[in-house]
Formats: structure tokens, C-alpha cells, sequence
């Protein structure tokens, strides 16, 4: 009887866990068993084992008169993917000795079969490469397409391989496959952004949009038909700072889990701006599944959630914003577990005043009627509006505006300023050792501490409280915004000015 013991990887959520292959070869009649509670893709690895081995050179499963048992430990934990394909063909060849015995106590393989004996990429090979390094692994053996993806992972030595016959080959010491090295410059998606220059006029939108990419806060939008809604949330992202490179890991870290890299990119070097339909169910944008996979939620992390024609949308799926937005991450319960992903985005929201998109429009006369007016705007919940830290108005441009030139150094100042913006917040929080980023991160015990206010602003705000009946959420989401203003003009105090201009984003009424 002959044992071998071969260590891969499954994916939970975002993060990887440890499952270790064991095949054992026993006398008996053919068969060929794979269990551990596998999925449908686990269970035809058998299929794709056997023609690649026998395609490889070597002698395959289905011609061995043994019972052939593959176990997946442990046995508890749901197996998905096919990424297992290449630990059990290694595996089967050390227990039936095919190739000669080496150390697998601190290799890990994960990688997808052909037919014919090449190895497919797989998803969530970034986040394996990390709980590789987590726990002290010597070397991953992985798919040539996948070895950008997880060079991101410093401290642990990745081989690529395309086949398997050149990955027994390096086994048997008989071809060394290169260990990869990380180029100079690694390719990476950029993403391409509209650049806040090539919008005309909405000056005060446009404020409001660096405001809110200084802190991280979220906008809502709302204006006629063709003001500009969808170009300003598109122009957010060019002014946005470029991560850093904990913020890559973090956002490539995800779309590997979900399987979106390809070999045009392996991994993120601008912030992701994602903009569902609002026709997406509740588990595209939120996340979930049979098999839970990051919803778009997720997939904004790090960048930006751009829901047009916010009414349109489900209502579920806008009151399932609410925990993220308040927390920072999204938790989705199954039967079988729970699983938690990040969701630290910014929402931007837009929408028509009303159907027909004219509600007080001082131009055009509106068609719809009070109750349409009215029925339309309540799609919008208050305790959703409540979480939304920026809300403005975007007027009609005026031909005289859009005849205009453009201010082509805009984009760069804009940026600037946000730049400065963000790193006064990293040094001030890196300096009381918090690990937040952003003003829109602060916990209330945070503002407390932070947010310091002059004696006139101390004051105002009292007034200002009491006059509109605000809720205590409201508060210190109103002291976050300002904040953040007084951050852009550097001062160290928050001021009237800057209380006053963040009332205003608060206040607004959906239609006047």
C-alpha cells in the first residue's frame, strides 16, 4: 500500500486555506475516488488527471488494476474548482512511484489539467501565494499565467510551469523550471478614466467631487437628463490618488478570488470604478452565491461604486448597502458558513428629480404629476440618504458654458490638492498609530479625538444641530466633511467656513 501527501489550496471568501491531497494506491479492482466533499468540477478531475498523465508519458490511473482514493482533508470543508487537478496527479505519481520520492512537506500545487497535459490558469492565485508565505512554505508550483498575478506576494519563491510533463521533468531534477522573477516594470490594469478637465462648467459638482475624493466620502447627484451626472462620477476616479501598494494587494487580492484576471493584466495599479445595471440581482451587487464570490460591492473596494438612476434599482439591493456602508465590509451567511469581504468603497449616486427627468427645472416644464413626483423620490430611503456624506444638485449647462474652453491644467490641480489632502489625514492617523485611511473611516470616538473645533464652530454647530433636527449620524458624518474641507486648505482647526459648507452638502432636499 502507498501513500503520498500533496498540499493545495481552497478559497474562502477572499482568503486561501490549506487542504491537504492524499492519494492512496490499494489492491482491488480499478476505481478511481475522489472524496472530501468536492464539487462537480472536483469530482471530474479524475477525468482530466487521466488523459493528462497518459498524455504526459506516463503510465495514467484508468490502466492501473488498483483502487485508486483520493481524499481532500479535511473532509468538512466544501471543495470547489478545478485547481486541485495538478496536486492529485502528483500525488497519484509519488504513490504509485512513478517519479522519484521528494520533500512535499512545504510545496503547495494548484493548477488546472488539460487533455493533453498543459496547465490551465486559476483564480485565487494571489491570494494562495499568501497563505503560502503565511505559513512558512518553501515554493508554490503554479500555472505560467498566473505567476504575474501572484508575484505580488514578497517572500516566497514561485515556480511556473505550462505542462505537466516539465513540472515532472524539475521534480526528477532533470530540467529545472526557472524560478520567477519579478520583472522591473510588471504589466498592470489601467484603468481608463475621463479626466475631470474635459467637463465644462459645474464648478460647484466638481468641488464638491474633490471634497469628496480628499476624504473618501460618498456623493449623490441628482439633476435633468444630460447635465452631466455620469461624466462627473466617471472623472472621480482621475482624481483620485494612485494606491499605494497594501491598496494593490487589497484590490488585486479580490478580483483574483473572483477570477476576473486575464492575461492582459495581473493586478491593479489605478483604483477600480465599477457601475452595475440597475437591473443587477442582490448577489451581483452584494456578493453571495452557492459558492460565495465577491459582489460588486467588493469589487469597488479601494475605488469607486457608481449606481446610476439610483430609483431604478431594487429596493432590496439599496437597503443592502446599508451595513457597507457603515462598516466598511459586507458579511454574507450561508448554511454551511459565514464569510466576510471588504467593501470600503465610495458611492456615487445619481438620479433624475423625477421620471421624466424636468421636477423644478426652470427651462423645461415637467410632465409628471405630484404623486409621480413623490412616488418616484421615496424609491430613495432616508436612512440611505442619511449614510451619504456629499448631496448636490447638477443644473442644466448653458451653451455659453459648453462654447467655452477648456481649463486643461484643471485635472492636475485638482489632483494635487486631493493628494496633499489625503496625506495630512495618513501622517495625522499614522501618528496616533490608527490604521485607517481616509476622514470617512473615523468611528465617532474617532471624530471625538480628530476633529478639532474652533470656538465660533463649536457654537455654530450647536445652532445648526438643533435647528434641523439632524441625527446623531448625520453629526459626526457632517464633522468627517469638514473635516476633510479644512484638510484641503490646511488648517488645523475646523472653522465656521468649513461647517457651513458641509451643512450645505447635508441638507439638501431631493427636490427644492
Amino acid at each position: 500500500m502507498n501513500l503520498a501527501k500533496i498540499f493545495s489550496a481552497e478559497l474562502e471568501g477572499i482568503d486561501a486555506r490549506l487542504i491537504e491531497v492524499e492519494v492512496d494506491i490499494n489492491v482491488g479492482l480499478h476505481s478511481f475516488t475522489i472524496v472530501g466533499l468536492g464539487d462537480k468540477a472536483v469530482a471530474e478531475a479524475k477525468e482530466r488527471v487521466n488523459a493528462a498523465l497518459k498524455n504526459s508519458g506516463v503510465k495514467p490511473p484508468n490502466r492501473e488494476n488498483r483502487k485508486i482514493t483520493v481524499n481532500l482533508a479535511p473532509a468538512d470543508v466544501q471543495k470547489t474548482g478545478s485547481q486541485y487537478d495538478l496536486a492529485i496527479a502528483i500525488g497519484y505519481l509519488l504513490a504509485t512511484g512513478q517519479i522519484k520520492k521528494f520533500d512535499a512537506t512545504k510545496k503547495l500545487f494548484v493548477g488546472e489539467l488539460s487533455l493533453d497535459g498543459t496547465i490551465r490558469p486559476v483564480g485565487g492565485a494571489l491570494n494562495i501565494a499568501h497563505l503560502a508565505r503565511e505559513l512558512g512554505f518553501d515554493a508554490v508550483f503554479l500555472p505560467q499565467a498566473n505567476a504575474h498575478e501572484a508575484s505580488l506576494v514578497s517572500g516566497i519563491t514561485l515556480i511556473p510551469t505550462s505542462t505537466l510533463q516539465g513540472l515532472i521533468g524539475h521534480l526528477e531534477d532533470r530540467d529545472i523550471l526557472p524560478v520567477f522573477t519579478k520583472p522591473a516594470s510588471p504589466e498592470a490594469r489601467i484603468l481608463p478614466a475621463l479626466d475631470i478637465s474635459e467637463i465644462k462648467g459645474q464648478e460647484s459638482a466638481k468641488r464638491a467631487l474633490m471634497i469628496a475624493a480628499s476624504g473618501g466620502h460618498n456623493v449623490f447627484m441628482i439633476g435633468p437628463p444630460g447635465s452631466g451626472k455620469t461624466m462627473l462620477a466617471q472623472s472621480l476616479v482621475s482624481i483620485l490618488p494612485q494606491p499605494d501598494l497594501e491598496e494593490v494587494i487589497e484590490i488585486s487580492k479580490i478580483y483574483s478570488a473572483a477570477g476576473l484576471f486575464t492575461k492582459s493584466f495581473s493586478y491593479f495599479a489605478s483604483r477600480p470604478f465599477r457601475t452595475p445595471h440597475h437591473t443587477a440581482s442582490p448577489v451581483a451587487v452584494i456578493g453571495g452565491g452557492s459558492n460565495p464570490r465577491p459582489g460588486e460591492i467588493s469589487l469597488s473596494h479601494r475605488g469607486v461604486l457608481f449606481l446610476d438612476e439610483l430609483p431604478e434599482f431594487r429596493r432590496d439591493v439599496l437597503e443592502a448597502l446599508r451595513q457597507p456602508l457603515e462598516s466598511g465590509t459586507i458579511t454574507v451567511s450561508r448554511a454551511r458558513g459565514t464569510l466576510t469581504f471588504p467593501a470600503r468603497f465610495t458611492l456615487v449616486a445619481a438620479m433624475n428629480p423625477c421620471p421624466c427627468g424636468f421636477f423644478n427645472d426652470p427651462e423645461k416644464e415637467c410632465t409628471c404629476t405630484a404623486y409621480e413626483v413623490f412616488k418616484y423620490q421615496k424609491k430613495v430611503s432616508g436612512p440611505l440618504l442619511d449614510r451619504i456624506d456629499i448631496q448636490i444638485t447638477v443644473p442644466r449647462i448653458k451653451v455659453e458654458v459648453l462654447r467655452g474652453t477648456r481649463e486643461t491644467e484643471e485635472g492636475d490641480r485638482l489632483r494635487e490638492q486631493v493628494l496633499t489632502a489625503r496625506m495630512r489625514q495618513t501622517e495625522r492617523f499614522a501618528h496616533a498609530g490608527k490604521s485607517i485611511r481616509t476622514n470617512s473611516e473615523m468611528s465617532s470616538k474617532q471624530c471625538d479625538e480628530f476633529v478639532n473645533l474652533s470656538s465660533g464652530a463649536e457654537t455654530f454647530l450647536r445652532e445648526r444641530f438643533d435647528k434641523l433636527h439632524l441625527s446623531p449620524r448625520a453629526y459626526y458624518r457632517i464633522l468627517k466633511t469638514a473635516r476633510t474641507i479644512a484638510d484641503l486648505e490646511n488648517a488645523p482647526y475646523v472653522d465656521v467656513p468649513h461647517l457651513a459648507e458641509a451643512f450645505q452638502y447635508r441638507v439638501k432636499e431631493i427636490a427644492s
